[in-house]
């Protein structure tokens, strides 16, 4: 596929951010949500990691992890079936005194003894809350160049709104960065000021050496979080660099965001937007094209294999092994793998989980400020 990058080494993060979709990681985590039809959402940074050479990722999963483990396999379809290196999955240890990881410094801990095993210089850090085609060696280049102790990764919006009217900090932190010449000068944790920010993109590079020796002081005191409480009160100490990314990024806040990011990809300049640079890889599953059945009506909708269309869809995008049946109308939904929608049915604004079954001549109808959500195995 790709010459190795001998310099990196991946660690990917798969459970933050469960806390926003509390809906959609009932039976998984935030890395395997299903996204863009065909895809999890983990496969978008460990594609782009792939492509730039990174062989040797770990993931350091803290719980639910089961459908992430069934998704990933041995990493065959994103070429990292190696002798050294390759693809690890990496459950916490079974312990009965351990705790599900919380922050960055507790995973990282728990996994200090493999990073100095390790030959690489440089680690990279992400999470899989977003679905971004992204170039690791363009901010590892950027990194090296910059003399940086860490590079942090951005990109300029708006704060989400879910983001903004949210009360608390039960559901995980999220940065925005005051920025000059290329350096960190402050990191804000969950700012609610409105409009555009230089916001997080919880990616980073950082030379191993200097990770393992940060990580082994924060965690004798006691500190959890990574940027929190190791970047931020050292700005001054540590040459933190800013790596601004403007390409297309797809973040997901909560179900409603989900909603619109998958919505979003309907339109061809969002969609090469995501996948014009570079392949995404994902599990193969083996499956005849989409068939249409004489007298079905469909129109703007993103369609995955195995797809069985009889009735009228507008707007949607359908998994893999999606039935609609004869005289169904399906508009503005999102129908996750083997969802079937009986003859008759009338669906609007509705997210089915996966091998879901909406009974004939049901009508299921939420809006576009709250789509409504049926949990996987249901039937309505």
């Amino acid at each position: 596929m790709v010459n190795s990058n001998k310099s990196a080494l991946g660690i990917l993060f798969p459970n933050s951010y469960d806390q926003l979709v509390p809906e959609l990681v009932n039976v998984r985590l935030m890395a395997s949500i299903p996204f863009a039809s065909r895809y999890r959402m983990i496969d978008f940074i460990l594609s782009s990691m792939a492509n730039c050479g990174i062989d040797n990722i770990s993931v350091l999963a803290s719980s639910n992890y089961h459908s992430l483990m069934d998704h990933l396999g041995s990493g065959r379809e994103w070429d990292l079936v190696r002798k050294n290196g390759g693809l690890n999955i990496l459950p916490p240890f079974a312990e009965k005194t351990l705790k599900p990881y919380i922050g960055r410094v507790e995973a990282l801990a728990s996994i200090l003894d493999l990073l100095r095993a390790q030959k690489e210089k440089y680690v990279v850090m992400a999470d899989t809350n977003i679905a971004v085609n992204f170039d690791f060696n363009a901010m590892i280049d950027e990194h090296i160049a910059s003399g940086a102790d860490v590079t942090v990764a951005y990109n300029v919006q708006e704060l989400p709104e879910s983001y903004l009217k949210y009360q608390g900090n039960d559901r995980g932190f999220y940065y925005t960065f005051s920025i000059e010449d290329g350096r960190v000068t402050k990191i804000y944790v969950n700012p609610k000021k409105e409009g555009v920010h230089n916001f997080g993109m919880n990616i980073y590079v950082v030379e191993r050496e200097l990770l393992i020796n940060m990580i082994n002081t924060a965690y004798v005191r006691g500190q959890i979080y990574f940027e929190r409480d190791i970047l931020a009160p050292q700005l001054e100490k540590l040459n933190v660099h800013a790596f601004k990314f403007d390409g297309y990024l797809a973040r997901i806040t909560g179900i409603k965001s989900y909603f619109d990011e998958n919505m979003k990809l309907l339109e061809d300049e969002n969609l090469d937007g995501l996948f014009a640079d570079a392949p995404i890889y994902t599990k193969i599953r083996d499956d005849n094209p989409t068939r249409y059945i004489k007298g079905a009506v469909v129109k703007n909708t993103m369609a995955a294999d195995g797809c069985v269309i009889e009735g009228e869809v507008e707007n949607s995008v359908l998994f893999k092994g999606v039935k609609v049946g004869k005289g169904a109308k399906v508009k503005n939904c999102i129908l996750m793998q083997d969802t079937v929608i009986e003859a008759g049915a009338n669906m609007e604004y509705v997210i089915t989980d996966k091998k879901v079954k909406v009974t004939e001549g049901k009508e299921l109808k939420g809006s576009d400020t709250y789509p409504v959500y049926i949990h996987k195995h249901h039937q309505v």
